[in-house]
C-alpha cells in the first residue's frame, strides 16, 4: 500500500460510540443556521414563487470540512430589500459562522438551485447558480471567496433553470455543465389559473411552453461553448427541473436523466462521440405506468441492490407517488414504486429534493425525500393533499425491498436537499430548504453504530473531481457525481456502509481508464485517494 496515494484521517475512539436506534436530531438553532428563504411572493401568484430554492453541503474553504450554501430569491416586485444566497463556514464544532458578506456570493439575484464542481481543475470546487433571468458561476478563489466569472465564462443561460449537473461527457479530464431549464415565464406573460375558479391560484407547467436545457463544453482556460444543438439536446418541448448523471448502460461513458414536469421525461445515451441518443420511451422512464408524463422534480442514481447497475428513484407530483425505475440490464427500466411501499407511502405527497445515502451505514442505500405543496390553499379542493408535507425516510432491507421509517416528525414545504457528513462522525446528515421559510440542518444520531470508510477522490488524468470515477467497495459500487437530487448538491464524497466489517477492498474505475486497487483498508476512516 503506498501511502502518497491518498491522505487518512482517524477518528477519536470516543467519536465512534453511537446512540441506538438511529434518528435525525434537528440542529439547526444549535448549529448557527439562521436563514429565512425569500421567495419573492407579491401576491400575483407568479409561478417561480413556488420553486427555489435549493442547497448544497461542500467544503468552501478547503479546511476539510463541510461548509453549507443556501439558495436565496429576491423580491420580484422590488421593496427596497437586500437577500442572497447564504454561506455558512464549519467551526469544526458542531456549530457554523454565516461568512456570505464579502464572499462575492452575496449578490442580489433571484436564486433558484446549485450545483458544485471544480470545472478548472484548480483544487478548489466552484460554484454554479441557477437563477431565473440569468444563471451566475462563481470561481472560487480560496479561503471562502468567490467570483463572478459567468460573463468571461461564455455561459449564457437566461431561461428559467431549475436543477444542473457538471459531468465529463466527452471524458477529456474537463468538467462539463448540463442544465436543466423549465418553462418560458416572464411577468409579462403570466396566466391566471385557479383552484375554484374565482381566486388566482399557480398555474400548472400545462399552461406555458417548454424550453430547452443546455449543455455547455469546457474548452478549458475558463471558458465553455453551447453544444446543445450539436451534441443532439435541443429539446424545446422539455419542462426540465431535474438531471442525474447515469452510466445506465455500463459501457464507461456518463449518461443523461432529465426529469420533465408534465412532459415526458428524457434520458440520453452518451454515443461517445459527443453526442446523444434520447431512448426514454423504449427504456420505460418516459412516463408513468398509466402512460401518462408525470410531474417529474427531483432524481437520484444508485446500485441499490448490488446488481452492479444504476437505477433511478424520481420525485412527482401529489397523486403520483415516487418512481423506482429499476435497471434490468438490457436497456430497460421497471418502474417498482407501485408494488412496494414506497409508491403507497408516497403518493399524496409532492416530492422535489430526493436522494439515495446510507444513512444506517449497513451497506445498503435507503431513500430520503423531501416533500412540499405549491399551493397554500391545496386543501380546499383536494382534503386529503397538505401544503406542509412530511419528510418520508425508507430503509432498504436487502433484496430491493424498502420499508418506511418515522424519524421526522415536523412537516415542511420542502424543496432542495443535501446529504453529507458534516460532523465528521462518519453517517450522513441532511440538508433542507423550504420555500418561502427556513433552512433545517438534520443531524444524524446513531448511524455510525456500523463502520464505514468515506472516500474523496482527486484526479490526475481525470477531472479533479473524480466526477463518474465508479468505487466498489466489496459488493458495493457508487459513482461519483454532482447534481442530482433537486436544485441541489450533495458532498462529492463517497461514504460506504461496512455494518460490521472492520476493513474493505476499495477498487477505482477512474474516468481516464485508470483502474487502482487498495486492500485491507480501515475501517472508520476518511481517505483522500489522488488517481495514479
Amino acid at each position: 500500500m503506498n501511502a502518497s496515494r491518498f491522505t487518512i484521517t482517524m477518528l477519536s475512539p470516543l467519536l465512534l460510540a453511537a446512540p441506538d436506534p438511529v434518528h435525525f436530531t434537528d440542529a439547526t438553532a444549535a448549529a448557527g443556521i439562521k436563514f429565512t428563504h425569500n421567495a419573492g411572493r407579491s401576491g400575483k401568484k407568479w409561478l417561480p414563487e413556488t420553486m427555489g430554492p435549493g442547497c448544497a453541503f461542500f467544503d468552501a474553504d478547503g479546511d476539510g470540512w463541510l461548509d453549507i450554501l443556501i439558495v436565496n430569491g429576491k423580491d420580484l416586485i422590488p421593496k427596497g430589500r437586500h437577500t442572497t444566497a447564504a454561506l455558512y463556514r464549519n467551526n469544526h464544532n458542531g456549530t457554523f459562522t454565516d461568512i456570505t458578506k464579502g464572499s462575492g456570493l452575496d449578490i442580489d439575484i433571484y436564486g433558484i438551485g446549485v450545483t458544485i464542481g471544480d470545472y478548472d481543475n484548480d483544487g478548489r470546487d466552484d460554484v454554479y447558480i441557477t437563477a431565473l433571468g440569468g444563471d451566475h458561476l462563481f470561481h472560487n478563489e480560496g479561503s471562502g471567496h468567490f467570483k463572478d466569472v459567468t460573463k468571461e465564462s461564455g455561459i449564457a443561460n437566461s431561461a428559467f433553470a431549475a436543477s444542473a449537473t457538471w459531468f465529463d461527457y466527452d471524458r477529456d479530464g474537463k468538467l462539463d455543465l448540463f442544465v436543466a431549464n423549465y418553462v418560458q415565464w416572464n411577468q409579462a406573460n403570466d396566466l391566471w389559473c385557479s383552484l375554484d375558479g374565482s381566486t388566482k391560484s399557480y398555474c400548472t407547467p400545462e399552461s406555458y411552453k417548454g424550453t430547452s436545457s443546455k449543455l455547455y463544453h469546457n474548452l478549458g482556460n475558463g471558458k465553455f461553448e453551447d453544444v446543445t444543438a450539436k451534441a443532439g439536446l435541443a429539446d424545446p418541448t422539455s419542462k426540465s427541473l431535474g438531471v442525474a448523471v447515469i452510466d445506465f448502460n455500463n459501457d464507461g461513458w456518463p449518461d443523461l436523466f432529465v426529469a420533465n414536469d408534465t412532459q415526458p421525461n428524457k434520458l440520453y445515451r452518451n454515443l461517445q462521440n459527443g453526442t446523444f441518443k434520447e431512448e426514454g420511451l423504449t427504456a420505460g422512464v418516459a412516463f408513468g405506468e398509466d402512460g401518462v408524463a408525470r410531474g417529474a422534480m427531483g432524481v437520484d442514481v444508485a446500485d441499490y441492490d448490488r446488481s452492479g447497475r444504476q437505477h433511478l428513484v424520481v420525485g412527482n407530483f401529489a397523486n403520483q407517488m415516487i418512481g423506482l425505475y429499476h435497471n434490468e440490464g438490457n436497456g430497460l427500466f421497471v418502474d417498482e414504486a407501485p408494488r412496494s411501499p414506497i409508491g403507497r407511502s408516497s403518493l399524496l405527497s409532492l416530492t422535489f429534493g430526493l436522494f439515495f445515502f446510507d444513512y444506517d451505514l449497513d451497506g445498503f442505500p435507503d431513500i430520503f425525500a423531501a416533500n412540499g405543496h405549491i399551493e397554500e390553499q391545496i386543501g380546499r379542493v383536494q382534503p386529503k393533499i397538505q401544503y406542509e408535507e412530511m419528510p418520508l425516510l425508507f430503509h432498504n432491507s436487502g433484496g430491493g425491498k424498502f420499508q418506511p421509517v418515522p424519524a421526522f416528525s415536523k412537516a415542511l414545504v420542502a424543496r432542495g436537499a443535501a446529504y453529507g457528513d458534516f460532523d465528521h462522525d462518519g453517517d450522513l446528515d441532511i440538508l433542507i430548504a423550504t420555500n418561502n421559510g427556513p433552512a433545517y440542518l438534520y443531524r444524524n444520531d446513531g448511524g455510525n453504530k456500523n463502520h464505514w470508510l468515506q472516500l474523496r477522490l482527486s484526479g490526475t488524468k481525470s477531472n479533479r473531481d473524480g466526477i463518474g470515477a465508479v468505487v466498489r467497495v466489496g459488493n458495493q459500487m457508487q459513482v461519483v457525481h454532482s447534481g442530482s437530487s433537486y436544485c441541489s448538491a450533495s458532498d462529492l464524497a463517497l461514504t460506504f456502509g461496512l455494518g460490521n466489517e472492520t476493513t474493505a477492498s476499495v477498487e477505482i474505475q477512474w474516468p481516464s481508464g485508470i483502474h487502482q486497487k487498495m486492500s485491507n483498508m480501515k475501517a472508520d476512516q476518511r481517505l483522500t485517494v489522488q488517481e495514479q
